[in-house]
């Protein structure tokens, strides 16, 4: 069984300003964590602390026994700690073959056809060329490929940032399932996102940030229950329901 990624302290700072303050969660194996919260809560701001971008204030970082916060990017990633982007970072003038390499980079070996097919398969995207450019795909497909990307790097730990961004609703209901998917396969899955239909259809538990601290943490009817959370920010119970 994979190690969990745990968080514990988690303090973030960038000058005098406090963007993680004592946050700690835990990422099972096998399980979708939701992340949710107002914009500037510190969503990505975990997520870079936990890829090594954002050094910690405070707390540690953990895969299991190993201890990630003070290693390089690099290394956390080869530790099994994989992410996608907020903002779409593929390699736009590469084609589709060589953005998946480029993922499986620490893998040995030179990945093939057959496997660059195989993870566009658990990515939800198998129709696509993979001597297609990455910049003429279709804005759902690039989203897949940037999964399919992250899962070259054979993870125990995905991170999404807001994978749903920009997809239309029969796109978010595919994405659903392949999370699901993923989870089944044993990848414990961090997801920040805002589409709540997506959370409470994809995640196993929520936490909630606010102004980087934890404001909630429970199953998503739990959440969507919290009259704290409802004031900070889902709004009314008719608007979530």
């Amino acid at each position: 069984m994979p190690d969990p990624l745990i968080l514990d302290g988690v303090g973030v700072r960038y000058g005098g300003v406090i963007a993680l303050c004592d946050v700690s969660l835990t990422v099972e194996p096998g399980q979708t964590l939701g992340l949710i919260g107002p914009n500037g809560a510190g969503k990505t701001t975990l997520i870079n602390a936990t890829t090594g971008i954002a050094p910690l204030a405070t707390g540690t970082i953990s895969l299991g026994a190993l201890r990630l916060n003070g290693l390089p990017a690099h290394r956390i990633a080869r530790a099994g700690i994989a992410r996608t982007y907020q903002n779409i970072r593929l390699f736009g003038a590469l084609d589709v073959r060589t953005n998946l390499a480029a993922g499986a980079y620490a893998q040995p070996g030179t990945l093939s056809d057959d496997a660059a097919r195989a993870l566009l398969e658990r990515a939800g995207v198998p129709h696509l060329a993979l001597d297609a450019l990455a910049s003429a795909l279709p804005y759902g497909d690039q989203r897949r490929l940037e999964i399919a990307r992250a899962l070259a790097a054979h993870p125990s730990i995905l991170m999404l940032d807001e994978p749903a961004a920009g997809m239309n609703p029969t796109e978010t209901a595919r994405l659903v399932e392949t999370i699901r998917t993923l989870a089944r396969d044993g990848i414990g899955i961090l997801l920040i996102e805002h589409d709540m239909t997506l959370v409470r259809a994809a995640c196993d538990n929520v936490v909630v940030l606010n102004f980087g601290e934890v404001l909630a943490r429970g199953t998503p009817a739990e959440i969507a229950r919290n009259p704290a959370v409802i004031e900070a920010y889902l709004g009314t119970i008719e608007e979530i329901a």
